[in-house]
């Protein structure tokens, strides 16, 4: 007896299902990225590669880190990809062995300085540190210099580094440059900074003008001052420091052709666009940056050693202190 068209097709379709369901990939993703730009993320990977089904994990770096020496103890291996908030961190994972390099075909469009050379970690966004003043401030910082001139004695804030990732990643790259040095902190200190808490204290304390001078986070700044808060961010003239948000594929991820696709979809033009959408400078040089900040090309970065950084974090954390107190 012949088969009817409608047999012929649920026969056809139900020999297709399991090639259907093979095909299937999954990846699992450990993310300190705020959960609002972790989910567009894994959104537009997915629409991108919708064969590729993504878990996440969010949370900050520190507690990741923490999470993963655990798993790695237990015997248990989780990620596949990481995407964690900065190269000191990457730099370490990487000497205990516990990434992969892969050479992606986007990094043609990177500066050199935004990724690891031989592949084990790419930079996926800037997130600088520059300066940022009260509107309503007498002065209107364009340097490192101004803050430690006479006229803003004990109207400066920063971040501390005993407290933020970014505020001792700049310490580390600033206290590398011959022109400012330890001796620029030293400065910094006489001059009546205030060094505490993290970004957002400082963010509080610029707008509401306790303290109409600081150091701080670009997006923070650049986000409230459009939403009408007084406040004004500069990339200083000797060059920003930066934390890139960089991404590497675990050394035993267990879909490593995924997360190949995963590392080359935020490095390509499509994932820096959507990083320019989030309201942070991409960090590929083709990519036009959000509302509020100058042309890629004409921001200077001042360059991290990352070994370096990762090398002296605790003898720069105290050093630090010594300068400031605890």
């Amino acid at each position: 007896m012949p088969y009817s068209n409608l047999t012929r097709w649920i026969l056809t379709t139900a020999l297709a299902l399991p090639t259907l369901a093979m095909a299937q990939e999954s990846l699992i993703l450990y993310t300190s990225q705020p959960n609002t730009d972790a989910q567009m993320t894994v959104d537009a990977f997915t629409a991108a590669h919708p064969n590729i089904k993504v878990e996440w994990v969010r949370d900050g770096t520190t507690q990741l880190m923490t999470r993963l020496q655990a798993e790695l103890s237990a015997g248990v291996s989780k990620p596949d990809v990481l995407l964690i908030a900065d190269s000191v961190t990457m730099e370490a994972l990487n000497r205990e062995g516990l990434l992969q390099a892969y050479l992606s075909p986007e990094r043609s469009h990177y500066d050199v300085d935004l990724y690891h050379q031989e592949g084990y970690y790419y930079g996926t966004k800037m997130i600088t540190t520059g300066i940022a003043y009260h509107t309503q401030a007498t002065q209107q910082p364009m340097s490192w210099q101004s803050l430690i001139a006479p006229e803003y004695k004990n109207q400066v804030v920063m971040p501390s580094p005993l407290y933020s990732g970014a505020a001792l990643i700049h310490l580390a790259a600033i206290t590398d440059q011959a022109d400012l040095g330890w001796n620029y902190y030293q400065q910094l200190q006489k001059n009546g900074t205030t060094a505490h808490g993290g970004n957002g204290a400082v963010l509080t304390a610029i707008a509401s003008g306790s303290k109409p001078y600081g150091v701080i986070v670009d997006f923070m700044a650049i986000r409230e001052a459009a939403k009408g808060s007084p406040i004004q961010f500069v990339f200083p003239e000797e060059g920003v420091t930066a934390v890139t948000e960089p991404v590497a594929i675990f050394k035993q991820a267990s879909n490593p052709e995924a997360a190949q696709k995963f590392v080359d979809f935020l490095l390509s033009e499509a994932g820096q666009q959507l990083v320019s959408e989030q309201g942070y400078l991409p960090a590929r040089t083709d990519i036009d940056p959000p509302a509020g900040f100058p042309a890629r090309n004409e921001i200077k970065l001042i360059p991290l050693d990352a070994g370096k950084a990762l090398d002296n974090a605790d003898a720069n954390k105290q050093r630090f202190s010594n300068i400031f107190g605890g």
